[in-house]
């Protein structure tokens, strides 16, 4: 009996030795998968955490961005009402001095080129932090996501660097501020230094000074020069005693710059101001509903139906300073900050400046 089956396998030692191979070829060519599919399963798995875990970084960073602006609103606002100080010639009209009318003008002047630039400044408040706060946001990620692997390794935006960074918004705040008060104020006297403190105004005619005004400040210069300093790069003649802190931050304030000169940041710019100037027709709508059951008004279109006179409408523009730089959470710093536009270029911002070099190339 063995020696007939010896025999069968000696006649078919061929077949065994193919059907061998091949049944071992494809025991290994399955362990062979299955390793490969649980590295990619692996590696999947590990990028669906990473993105996970830069996508946690990213919203909380927008949180902060959003605390930062509420936190900088008061500031802002101060420093708008100091220069333009309406409520000391205010409290002189009581007082009935003879030049009466020389402070109404004043008043009136004053008045509209603070809320404009409160809008102006604003939105650019937002804007900015956008920037700022996610190029600073994609560094400590790109920070965290390395410190494992590399413990010890120098932070890209060490704090002191941060800090130096960010007091670069200093300038929004003051001289850059300055300077938007001067190109406002001067569209605001050449748009409304005509007209009288009797004439009415409609709401849509109230639009259109503002629309003028605007076309006025923008087409003169580039928003960005009231925004970021352009002399930053001075630093950069004393390179003897720069210190690396201070390389740091002038590469981070020149990527910054590159930022707000590109296509992009103008666009959003443009979109929060479009919705500012609208939240502040808005708000100046409730002003000038018709008086409920009007005939007089029936049918009528209420943005033109009812006008008011201009010394009317003073006092209600001037208050609005108090509406837009409120550190109070408004519809109108809501607008802003909830803006789509806005979420998606900080988005990208983010992208860019969390994303490794070597990767971006």
């Amino acid at each position: 009996m063995f020696s007939s089956v010896w025999n069968f396998v000696k006649r078919h030692r061929r077949k065994f030795i193919f059907t061998g191979a091949a049944v071992g070829g494809v025991y290994f060519l399955g362990k062979y998968a299955q390793k490969k599919l649980r590295e990619m399963q692996e590696r999947e798995a590990a990028e669906y955490l990473a993105q996970a875990r830069r996508h946690i970084h990213f919203e909380s960073n927008q949180r902060t961005c959003n605390m930062t602006v509420l936190s900088m609103l008061p500031a802002l606002k101060d420093a708008i009402v100091s220069q333009l100080n309406s409520e000391s010639l205010t409290m002189l009209l009581k007082t009935r001095p003879a030049n009466k009318l020389e402070i109404w003008e004043d008043l009136k002047i004053i008045s509209f080129t603070r809320t404009i630039v409160g809008v102006y400044s604003t939105c650019m408040l937002v804007v900015l932090l956008r920037v700022q706060l996610n190029i600073i946001g994609g560094y400590l990620y790109l920070d965290l996501d390395t410190s494992a692997g590399h413990p010890g390794q120098t932070p890209r935006a060490p704090p002191d660097v941060q800090h130096q960074y960010l007091s670069s918004i200093q300038h929004l705040l003051g001289d850059g501020l300055a300077e938007l008060m001067t190109a406002v104020k001067g569209a605001v006297r050449r748009s409304l230094g005509g007209i009288s403190l009797k004439q009415n105004l409609s709401l849509v005619e109230l639009e259109q000074q503002l629309s003028w005004v605007r076309a006025v400040v923008e087409s003169a210069s580039p928003l960005s020069r009231y925004i970021l300093a352009d002399d930053e790069n001075a630093l950069a003649e004393q390179a003897c005693g720069l210190t690396e802190e201070d390389t740091v931050t002038i590469k981070m304030l020149n990527e910054t710059r590159d930022m707000l000169d590109s296509p992009d940041f103008s666009t959003v710019l443009n979109a929060c101001l479009n919705r500012g100037f609208s939240r502040l027709l808005d708000n100046l709508a409730e002003f000038f509903r018709p008086p409920p059951g009007d005939p007089a008004l029936l049918g009528a279109d209420s943005l033109s139906a009812v006008s008011l006179p201009l010394a009317k409408i003073i006092p209600i523009m001037n208050g609005q300073i108090n509406i837009i730089c409120s550190e109070t959470p408004s519809h109108f710093i809501q607008d802003l900050l909830m803006n789509d536009q806005v979420k998606e270029f900080a988005a990208n911002v983010y992208e860019t400046f969390s994303t490794p070099q070597e990767l971006q190339k």
